[in-house]
This record gives C-alpha cells, structure tokens and sequence, in this order.
C-alpha cells in the first residue's frame, strides 16, 4: 500500500474516530439541569460557548478561573469580563470576573455568577394568582492559582453558594460551600493540556423548618465532573476539545464530549463554532483598543438550545 492511501485511510479513520466521539457525547450527555447547581454548568463567556464550551485546556480572556483555575498563572496582566445571557423562558444569567498576576508564580480571581427565572406565576391551592416569583441561584467564586514549574501550574476555586427559592409568602433559601480544582500544561507548540474537577463537594444545605413544623436540614448534592481537555492549533483554525464524566456521589449519570474552533481574519476579527453540552453554537468576536493597542475584546454568541430556543451570550473583556 503506497504512502498516499495510507495518508487516506489514517484521515478517515480519524473523521469516523471523531464522529463516533461526537455522537456519544451527544446521545449520553444526557439533560443533568435536573441535578443542583445546573446555572454552574451552563457556560460563562461567549467566545467559550461559541466553541462548545470547550474550554478546559484554554486560557479564556475575563474568565479563566471560571473554566480551569490553573489556566490563570498564564496571564500576564490583569482581566476582567462581563458577560450577559439573553435565554428563553424568562431565564438569566450573569457573570463578573476578575483576575490579577501575584508575581513572581501565582495569581488571584474573584468573580460573581448569577442566574434565574422571572415571571413565575405564583397561585394559591385553589388556582387563584396571588403574585408573580422569581427564584435566583449565586455564587461568588475565590480563585487561586501557582506555577509549580515554568510549563505546569494547579489551582483551586472556592465558592460561597447561595439558592433562593419563593415559596408564595415564604423565601426558602439554601446555603453552601464547592470547589473547583485543576492542573494546566502549557506547551510550546501551543497545544495545552489540563485537567478539571469542577464543584468537588459542592452542595446546597437547606433548612426546611419554615415550612415545615419539624422542618430539619436537607443537604442537596451537586454532580461532580471530572474532565479532560487539550487545544490545537491546526493551520488557520484554533481547535478545542474536552471529554468529561459526570458523577453523582459513586453513580455515573452521563458524559460529554466538547468541541470547537476558531478562525481568526485579518488580525482582529474571529469567525467560531461548537458542539456541546447537547447546544451547538456559533459566534463572532472582535478585538479592540479601549485604552492601548488590543486590550479588549467583544464577542458575542448564538446558542440553539433545542427545544427551549435560542440563547444570545454578549461578552466584554478588557486586560489592564
């Protein structure tokens, strides 16, 4: 068999390798919303979710910490990032965040994340309107992250965890405490490589006396997911990739696998695409100057969330 099939044959064993992957990430990434602390896990900014959310193994401008807390010691000035969901179902979601370099080896995150649902017709045990509900879900996240060599770093996310839950005339709230922990590889060749423990022991204690005469406390567990990622950079195009297992305490519930690219035209304008977390996802992104050369960049996303509809991310990041 001569070099060229061979080439051939490689090629498309790969492209089969790559669908099978895709495919069981999307048939088994099965809906885990029903599971705490879904607004966790729903992606933050919109050039992540615009490649998938693929984003385990890369260094996100504003948000690192959000995606792997390791990815942090790799930026050189300190970011922030903005970022606004426009979701279907009278839903919301909201990020904050922000990163600075704590030299010679280490840096510091600190962000806000925020989600919920307006208009929730609230009724009486006869079927009579009495108010329109919202329910909220926040967490505040401290990040850190060291350089243990030149090429290798790990991090930790600790975040303070709050549920609001309206029960007509009675707010039921549930309080709590997770961690992120990661390890980051950054190579050369720009093909990084990093793992991800996202909400280890993560949970919502809820105290039920409120409604309940012998209320007593309820610990709502959060899914943990373990994942792995890498990047790519492959001729023009900039790939992302990730695989992850979703565990609930000892039972797997599912698994993902994540995927998205980037073009980049002329110097600073972005054409990109994604599959994951069952969304597939386009976006543009655009840097700019605001207050020296390159230091901002807007990007925005288009998310088809089947059968919900369709999401609109807009994000703003800035580094100073």
């Amino acid at each position: 068999m001569d070099k060229i099939n061979c080439n051939k044959m490689t090629r498309h064993f790969k492209i089969q390798i790559l669908f099978l992957l895709l495919s069981l990430g999307w048939i088994n990434g099965q809906s885990y919303a029903s599971f705490a602390g879904s607004f966790l896990r729903m992606g933050s900014s919109a050039r992540s979710m615009a490649m998938g959310s693929a984003f385990t193994a890369e260094i996100d401008q504003g948000f690192a910490a959000y995606h792997n807390p390791a990815s942090m010691v790799f930026l050189s000035k300190r970011q922030m990032g903005f970022s606004h969901h426009l979701l279907p179902l009278d839903r919301r979601f909201t990020a904050t965040n922000f990163s600075t370099p704590l030299p010679p080896g280490a840096s510091l995150g600190l962000a806000w994340i925020s989600a919920g649902v307006d208009k929730i017709d609230g009724r009486t045990g006869s079927g009579q309107h009495t108010q329109y509900l919202s329910t909220s879900e926040d967490a505040f996240m401290i990040s850190f992250a060291q350089k243990l060599f030149p090429w290798f770093s790990a991090g930790i996310n600790v975040k303070i965890l709050r549920h609001q839950l309206p029960i007509n005339e009675v707010d039921l709230s549930g309080k709590g405490i997770g961690m992120d922990f990661g390890i980051f590889v950054q190579t050369n060749a720009g093909a990084n490589l990093a793992f991800m423990i996202q909400d280890l022991n993560s949970r919502y204690q809820w105290k039920t006396d409120k409604i309940f005469e012998q209320g007593k406390v309820y610990a709502e567990q959060f899914p943990t997911i373990y994942r792995l990622g890498t990047t790519l950079q492959y001729n023009d195009f900039y790939i992302v990739g990730d695989g992850g297992v979703l565990m609930n305490a000892s039972e797997v519930i599912g698994y993902t696998v994540r995927l998205g690219t980037e073009y980049q035209y002329l110097d600073n304008y972005y054409l990109r695409a994604g599959l994951g977390n069952r969304r597939m996802s386009v976006g543009v992104g655009l840097d700019w100057s605001f207050l020296k050369e390159n230091d901002a960049r807007l990007d925005y996303a288009f998310v088809f969330e089947n059968p919900a509809g369709a999401a609109h991310i807009f994000t703003y990041a800035i580094s100073f």
